[in-house]
């Protein structure tokens, strides 16, 4: 059996895409057919036999695209595995401990019973759209804090958890 995957992604500047492409390429490397798109372009998620959906926090929320998707989609997500993952903290934090859900990505975990969530270390550059983020890259607090390695290890848990939820039932 196929396995067929959607990662949806919200991104501001374009590091959470990166992100999302990692993940996707890590799936398919471990035989996981990943489809890679923006959440305004995703569609419907009863196509996919499950879900990665991930958005860049800012101001302590989900990209409101990422948002309005998993709103949209709700019921379609509660009826497959989901995993959830923010881009987050400009600082190594994320690689040094667990970091929750901040609440609104809480209450959609809660929502659509996601399996799993995860933040990993996000990124600020040079040229980032947004009066509050060229404040914060020419205050010295931006930076590249993502950890792809961790991304790597995260994408080949969820390849196996889908094989053994979705490939194995088959042959039972």
């Amino acid at each position: 059996m196929t396995v067929k995957v959607l990662v949806a992604y919200a991104t501001k500047n374009g590091s959470t895409e990166e992100m999302a492409r990692t993940i996707a390429q890590t799936l398919e490397k471990e035989g996981v057919v990943a489809d890679l798109r923006p959440t305004a372009e995703a569609g419907d998620v009863r196509e996919y036999d499950a879900v990665v959906l991930g958005s860049a926090l800012y101001a302590g929320r989900w990209l409101r695209d990422a948002r309005r998707f998993a709103a949209r989609q709700r019921a379609a997500l509660a009826a497959r595995p989901v995993w959830l993952f923010s881009s987050g903290p400009l600082d190594a934090s994320a690689g040094e401990r667990d970091i929750p859900p901040v609440r609104g990505v809480r209450r959609i975990s809660s929502r659509i019973d996601a399996r799993e969530h995860v933040t990993f270390g996000g990124c600020l550059r040079a040229g980032a759209k947004g009066r509050m983020a060229r404040m914060i890259v020419d205050s010295g607090k931006g930076g590249d804090f993502r950890d792809f390695a961790a991304m790597d290890a995260w994408a080949r848990r969820i390849a196996a958890e889908l094989h053994t939820l979705l490939v194995d039932r088959q042959v039972d």
